[in-house]
């Protein structure tokens, strides 16, 4: 009886340590990897480097002064070895540690070998990527990241830069528009696709950047940053309105680079330019980042008069997509499908716009839309991405590159009180006046005065 009650007495300690680890790796993870997940992988991983590396075929043979050095010292049997792994560096996601591959191996080689280093280490993921000639980097990833997004502390942001996601490798997904100057941004009700938006605007908002908002819903989107925005239509009738109007800025703006460029023969070769970024900073005009919510709306028509009109604002769009980037006219295309159906110069229109991030689709055939024709592999991960995970998309662009991303959560509320903040930097484009929303005025509560008068006597 006294022996039992001892094992009770000590396995009580035990069995609440396990609960809460449990409870921990469920609701918190990162808790959970930083107290006894990440040790418990770096004592494998230090443990069974160099068996791992050969179970998985990354040893080569050993040079040949090490051969006789070890010939010369015991008698060991002459192994092959791992390659040279170097400090094994700890974050709150995971582990890093950079590997100097041997002579005949590539990068190619450790990714292949990805799935078997997350099991033999217990993480994950391992995500590899190349540092330099000869050097890459493993990422280990300790849990699912991106089913509780948050970002990393240190963001690297800047001009036109918005880090808007989380990758699954848990680095930030940064939307620069000086790198990729066109997106599509496809996804289905409820997918997050207006949650990315606000990311993108809330971003921009603080920046020296004008705003343009085209969403034919009647302004349910983009209406609540209407603060911000130079420009806003709400309708086709408007949008082909508005089109017009960035078009004409936009020969403007390549007038102005002519004009830069026809200047004395003698002029150093610095001060010739090709777009707005080479102009003086203060003859440089304003960039300009277009959100086309719904895209579809501008392709649907009902009369001939309407076919007409959306042939119009078709040809400008492409003219936008075409030419915008050097007058710093960027695109942000957004829409639930986006393919050949929706009519005369809709691929034309797609194969313009370089970037591309495929929410949750309710088919295949709209996943190959946004993915199908940069990286085939990734229409399955688009297609696999489950309902009950908004805010998931898969980010790739035309270099055939991809990685599945996530946004946080950002209420509509927040978002429109940071546009709220940032009306004052709102810039002054002639052309675009005409069409600037009118955001009403709030009106201020005076507060209660503290002090009461006194009552008026005779």
């Amino acid at each position: 009886m006294t022996d039992l009650t001892t094992l009770l007495e000590v396995g009580s300690p035990v069995a609440a340590l396990g609960g809460g680890a449990a409870y921990a790796r469920a609701k918190h993870p990162a808790v959970y990897w930083s107290a006894v997940g990440g040790p418990i992988s770096t004592v494998r991983l230090l443990s069974s480097y160099g068996s791992v590396m050969e179970a998985c075929g990354l040893t080569v043979a050993p040079s040949r002064l090490r051969v006789l050095a070890v010939k010369a010292t015991t008698r060991r049997e002459v192994r092959p070895v791992p390659p040279r792994r170097g400090i094994l560096r700890p974050t709150s996601t995971g582990l890093r540690f950079r590997l100097r591959l041997a002579p005949g191996q590539e990068p190619a080689d450790v990714a292949a070998s990805a799935e078997r280093l997350r099991h033999a280490w217990g993480v994950h993921a391992v995500y590899v990527t190349t540092v330099k000639p000869g050097v890459v980097e493993l990422r280990l990833v300790g849990y699912d990241v991106l089913r509780r997004v948050r970002m990393p502390r240190k963001i690297g942001g800047g001009f036109l830069k918005v880090p808007v996601a989380l990758r699954e490798d848990a680095m930030p997904f940064v939307r620069d528009y000086r790198t990729v100057p066109h997106q599509l941004t496809l996804g289905a009700t409820l997918s997050g696709k207006s949650m990315y938006l606000r990311h993108l605007i809330t971003g921009l908002a603080p920046q020296p950047v004008a705003l343009v908002g085209i969403d034919c819903k009647r302004g349910v989107e983009l209406a609540p940053f209407a603060a911000r925005l130079s420009a806003l239509a709400t309708d086709p009738d408007e949008a082909a309105e508005l089109l017009p109007a960035l078009v004409k800025e936009m020969e403007n703006r390549y007038d102005l680079i002519k004009e830069r460029q026809g200047v004395a023969p003698g002029t150093p070769d610095e001060e010739i330019t090709s777009d707005i970024w080479g102009l003086p900073e203060s003859e440089r005009p304003t960039p300009i980042v277009l959100f086309v919510d719904e895209v579809a709306e501008l392709f649907l028509t009902a009369t001939r008069k309407d076919e007409e009109r959306r042939d119009e604002m078709v040809t400008q769009l492409i003219r936008l997509a075409q030419l915008g980037r050097a007058a710093g006219i960027y695109l942000e295309v957004c829409g639930q499908r986006f393919g050949a159906e929706l009519g005369k110069g809709a691929t034309m229109l797609r194969a313009q716009l370089t970037g591309r991030v495929c929410h949750r689709v309710n088919d295949e055939a709209s996943a190959k839309m946004a993915l199908g024709d940069i990286a085939p592999e990734a229409v399955f991960a688009a297609c696999a991405i489950a309902p009950e995970m908004p805010g998931l998309a898969v980010a790739g662009d035309t270099s055939g590159g991809w990685s599945r991303i996530r946004t946080p959560y950002l209420s509509l509320g927040d978002a429109a009180e940071t546009c709220r903040e940032a009306a004052h930097l709102v810039p002054d484009l002639p052309s675009l006046k005409p069409f600037r929303p009118h955001v009403p005025v709030h009106p201020v509560e005076t507060p209660a005065p503290v002090v009461r008068p006194r009552p008026v006597t005779d």
